[in-house]
């Protein structure tokens, strides 16, 4: 039989061509499998809840409390089912295992991004890798966008009021653009329609098609080695078989990871549709995206709205330039790391990142910068409670957006002169060690 199938669809060249690929062990290299683990439990996941879930902002009446025949409790369609789905046995479960891997996902993205850029692995060959991985990385931040509007109660359509306002800043094409977006004006009928053919069939299909490219070039290209491979085998692929050792790894992982969010999602409730209510007119205070783009929102925050300008018959918005000119500045440096990076090129193995001090110190900056515009996100907050005053607050934040960034570039480098001290100082006591071992 084996010989039947093998002279038909030549098995025994796949085996010897990707079923015995080399993985390395080493447990950074398990996070981007943590990353497509969180994309499978989303898609199973999200199968189940899309099999409950009616994609319609048409008017019903509320079975939950269906008010008078004369005065019927009319809500959005898919607002009353995210309620049934609550109601179901294990409906609420699935909406929590769904909502967590999906932060999850993009977690884990952000990882596996940061461990390839601090070990040098975009560098050429893997520039092609690099940038299918931003892509992964925006596209699930959209998909779970797009899937926070579907319960269509209060909170998400005050949510995709300002998307609606930041699309339909473009300048020129700004309405155009929100109206092809949105299925026309909002709040319109297709809204939902619409978000939901992106949620569950345009954006998932993009990212499977990236994760299927990834992992091809992957193979293609290997992966960089560890370190401790250099001293193994120099030049050399180290690692466990695909099929006979790294599968069952990956299996008991992926059970495990499996029952973590499980067990996080027993105890750990997600958004209260109830609690929000129906859509309304009555606006949400303290309304705030997940913190993957909080950092976004920080911008939009501090942009003084002062600062607006047109050009051409375009007019320049401070909302459209905090919340789409800015964070596309920030992403266009992500992409053009490799071309930004003129060190040698990184074949075989990962680089040790105290060997590359500018390069760590650049990277550590960049993450506190997001992490000072993410706080910026809580303006009002801080300004409401009295730890910043309200005339200045833009300014306070806009000078610790460039001087802890620049401060913690400084310590970075400090922090890596002394390493590089201690260990010189060692190497230099093991040689005197070896030649007083000589001369006795």
């Amino acid at each position: 039989m084996n010989q039947w199938l093998d002279e038909r669809l030549h098995i025994s060249r796949l085996n010897d061509k990707f079923l015995r690929k080399a993985f390395p062990v080493h447990h950074t290299f398990f996070i981007g499998e943590i990353t497509l683990f969180s994309l499978i439990i989303l898609i199973l996941t999200g199968i189940i809840l899309a099999l409950s879930f009616e994609p319609s902002n048409a008017m019903v009446v509320n079975s939950f409390d269906p008010g008078s025949p004369d005065k019927p409790n009319l809500i959005p369609a898919a607002y009353h089912s995210a309620l049934k789905i609550n109601a179901m046995p294990f409906g609420d479960m699935f909406r929590r295992i769904h909502h967590w891997c999906a932060n999850i996902m993009v977690a884990a993205a952000v990882l596996h991004m940061m461990r390839i850029y601090f070990t040098g692995a975009y560098k050429k060959p893997r520039e092609l890798n690099w940038w299918i991985g931003m892509l992964l990385l925006i596209f699930s931040a959209l998909t779970a966008v797009t899937g926070y509007a579907l319960p269509y109660d209060n909170y998400a359509y005050n949510t995709l009021k300002v998307i609606y306002a930041i699309t339909a800043s473009v300048p020129w094409v700004g309405p155009w653009l929100a109206e092809f977006a949105f299925a026309g004006r909002f709040p319109g009928e297709g809204i939902i329609p619409r978000f939901y053919g992106y949620h569950i069939m345009l954006l998932p299909g993009i990212l499977l098609a990236l994760t299927a490219a990834h992992m091809l070039i992957m193979i293609k290209q290997k992966h960089t080695q560890p370190q401790y491979a250099k001293r193994v085998a120099y030049k050399k692929i180290v690692g466990v078989p695909l099929i006979t050792q790294q599968t069952p790894i990956m299996i008991m992982l992926a059970l495990l990871f499996a029952a973590i969010v499980i067990l996080f999602s027993a105890y750990v409730p997600v958004h209260p549709v109830e609690h929000y209510g129906p859509p309304s007119s009555q606006p949400i205070e303290g309304i705030k995206p997940d913190w993957y783009l909080l950092w976004v929102f920080g911008l939009l925050a501090i942009i003084p709205n002062t600062l607006s300008f047109d050009i051409l018959g375009g007019h320049f918005s401070a909302e459209f330039i905090g919340a789409l000119v800015l964070p596309m500045l920030v992403i266009g440096l992500m992409f053009a790391v490799p071309m930004l990076d003129r060190a040698k090129d990184n074949m075989y193995y990962a680089e040790n990142p105290t060997n590359f001090p500018h390069r760590l110190a650049a990277g550590i900056a960049f993450l506190t910068l997001l992490i000072v515009w993410s706080v910026a996100g809580y303006k009002g907050e801080l300004v409401a409670n009295g730890y910043l005053p309200s005339a200045s607050a833009n300014a306070i934040l806009w000078g610790l957006s460039f001087l802890i960034p620049a401060i913690t570039y400084a310590l970075t480098l400090a922090y890596v002169a002394g390493i590089r001290r201690l260990r010189t100082a060692d190497e230099r006591e093991q040689q005197r060690a070896l030649a007083y071992g000589h001369d006795d």
